[in-house]
């Protein structure tokens, strides 16, 4: 029984892939292509300090649980607050289509 109810939460956590991991599932060239430009992007000096500054809200919240579902989500008049993953994430995704 206990058994039955392991499997049952593993296919619940199970998620499938979304358009965008299709497509560079499908076509390796973009892949490495993108994968090279988010290599260039991730190290500019504004995407580090926003990083560091995100680690570091995070590290010394004490609302922040490793594996609660939440990010540190930098807000538009620059403060940081905890957001759902969710939410933080998909901001500008497949909402501007």
């Amino acid at each position: 029984m206990v058994k039955c109810i392991l499997e049952s939460v593993n296919v619940n956590l199970v998620a499938t892939k979304g358009r965008t991991q299709r497509y560079y599932d499908s076509n390796p060239e973009a892949a490495k292509r993108k994968a090279e430009y988010d290599k260039k992007f991730q190290k500019k000096r504004d995407q580090v300090r926003k990083r560091v500054e995100a680690n570091k809200y995070n590290r010394n919240n004490p609302n922040s649980v490793v594996g609660d579902g939440m990010d540190a989500s930098h807000q538009s008049d620059g403060s940081i607050r905890l957001e759902k993953q969710k939410n933080n994430r998909a901001r500008g995704g497949s909402q501007k289509r």
